[in-house]
This record gives C-alpha cells, structure tokens and sequence, in this order.
C-alpha cells in the first residue's frame, strides 16, 4: 500500500496509532485469527476488539470474511496488505535508473598473462594448463574459470548513457581469489583495478580457498584445486573507490571519463605490486555464486 501526506489518508494513520491495533496486525501476520481468538490473545472483550479491527478494516489494512463454525458463521479477519510506504511532497533524494550488464569470463577484449595460469569451462581444461596461448582459443568464450599468476584481463561494457543523464554510482561484482599452484588460503594478492584506463585502486585477496569444495564447482575439478573465491563489489561513487565499503582510493565517478561509447574494466596484478599472488576468476558454474562479472551503473535525468 502507498499513502500520501493527505487528508485522505488520514484512516491509516489513525489505525496505526494504537499499541492494540498494532498488536492485532502483528497476531494477524502469523496467522488469521477470529475476534474471539484475538480476545483471548489480547486479553480485551469482543466488544473492545471488534472495535479495533473495525478501524483497521475501514482503513483497509486488514479485511474480515465469514468461516462457517459449530453454531452459525464465525468472523475471521486477515491482512489485506504487507508493506506500506509514505510518499511526502519532495524529494529529497534523486530517483536512480541503472543500466546493467553480465559478461562471461572468457569475452574479454585483451589480456596479458603469465603462469601459472589457464581457463576452464564447466567440462574440462581448454587447451593446455600454463599456456597462455590457450586464451585466444576460440572455447575461451565458454570458459567460467579463469587463473593468472600476473598480467591482466579487460573487459568492454556498452556505455549507453545520453548526455542529459548523471553517472552516479558505477559497480562491478565479481567472485575473485588469489592464484596458487594447488591452493594457498593465506596467500594475498593486490589486485588493481583500471576504469578507461584509469587506475581506480588495489584491493588486496586474502587467499585462494579450497578447504571445502566450491557449491557450484564441477565434480571433474580435483579437490586440491582453487574452489571458491570472495563475492566482491568494486564500487565508483560521488565519494570514492571502495571494495564491498572498504576504502581503497578517492578516485569518484566524477574522475571517470564517460565519453567513450565503451566502459573498459581492467583487472590486473601489477609487477611491482607488494603482493604478486595472482588472480582466479570464478563465473556461474563454479565457486560459490552463480553469476559471471556483473556491471551495474546507476544514473540519474540531469
């Protein structure tokens, strides 16, 4: 239910301003209940609780219906609503409109890499493992794994923003771990992250996980193998770069340069960064979420 701030929906603000009536849409929620189980409930009279739901009925919160019973009809009452939001004269805030996208692992637009390193689909290895002639196979479009021990991957998205639209907030969300021959839970990586070519911040992955086998993780995969990695939110805000909240640079979307038809993400590790621990990305048929890399832009009518 949607309200506003007029006379007309002066009922429901008057039904809800009661500790009873309140109560009775809480006992409600679990349940439909008739006057006479709500009196014992509530400790009232039938009388002072018919009352009540007749306010909470005539503001069409709740409704009533007839139950045949032992001796004639019994009234039961029931919610007729499960959420209610109040719109008030202004906006405050700005309404968003996003444009998102999904790309596969293996559609990316360049790369460079160095072993250890490799990609999979959900059947079996393309191609050779620590061959990085294998990453322009033409099966890499199916890959839903992806491990470099350095290097980079870059992805294009469309940028379909029209000139009376306000980039706000740019997102991209990815299931990523560190690269280890076998598996390493404490082996960090500083990964880097590169917007149209501009270096929006390092994050550093704390390890590549394979204590337990990946929900998604196709049974052919050997057990000792990287399994799962960290659901991570790179986020590009009016504020800052942060990582899942994390501060990691104070690069905005302001800084973005958004006149490109193309949204470029880079993923790399970096040959002087501290920790060199490579980079496995994992797509919808393994680790943990079922998804690939996800890009959402938030944008608002200038």
């Amino acid at each position: 239910m949607e309200i506003d701030l007029s006379i007309d929906s002066l009922s429901v603000f008057e039904a809800l301003a009661s500790d009873t009536r309140l109560n009775i849409i809480n006992k409600l929620s679990e349940k439909d209940r008739n006057i006479k189980e709500l009196s014992h409930e509530l400790y009232m009279s039938s009388a002072i609780v018919s009352r009540h739901v007749k306010k909470l009925e005539g503001a069409g919160l709740i409704r009533t219906y007839a139950l045949p019973a032992k001796s004639g009809v019994q009234k039961m009452c029931t919610l007729s609503v499960d959420h209610l939001s109040v719109v008030f004269p202004k906006q405050i805030y700005p309404k968003y409109n996003s444009n998102k996208y999904s790309i596969r692992l293996g559609h990316y637009f360049d790369y460079k890499v160095f072993p250890t390193c490799g990609l999979a689909t959900m059947d079996s290895i393309i191609g050779c493992s620590d061959d990085a002639r294998y990453f322009m196979d033409s099966a890499r479009m199916n890959a839903d794994i992806i491990w470099f021990s350095k290097g980079f991957v870059e992805y294009k998205f469309p940028n379909v923003l029209r000139k009376y639209q306000k980039p706000e907030v740019l997102e991209f969300s990815l299931e990523i771990s560190s690269e280890f021959p076998g598996s390493n839970n404490n082996w960090p990586s500083d990964i880097t992250f590169y917007i149209n070519d501009l270096e929006v911040g390092t994050w550093t992955v704390p390890g590549n996980y394979s204590d337990v086998r990946g929900k998604l993780t196709p049974l052919w995969w050997p057990d000792t193998n990287s399994q799962y990695g960290l659901l991570k939110t790179l986020r590009i805000n009016s504020l800052q770069t942060n990582m899942d909240g994390e501060l990691i640079s104070n690069i905005t979307i302001n800084d973005l340069p958004f006149e490109s038809d193309l949204i470029t993400l880079r993923i790399a590790i970096k040959e002087n960064a501290d920790n060199i621990g490579g980079l496995t990305i994992f797509g919808n048929t393994f680790g943990n979420h079922a998804q690939d890399i996800e890009y959402n832009l938030y944008y608002t009518e200038a």
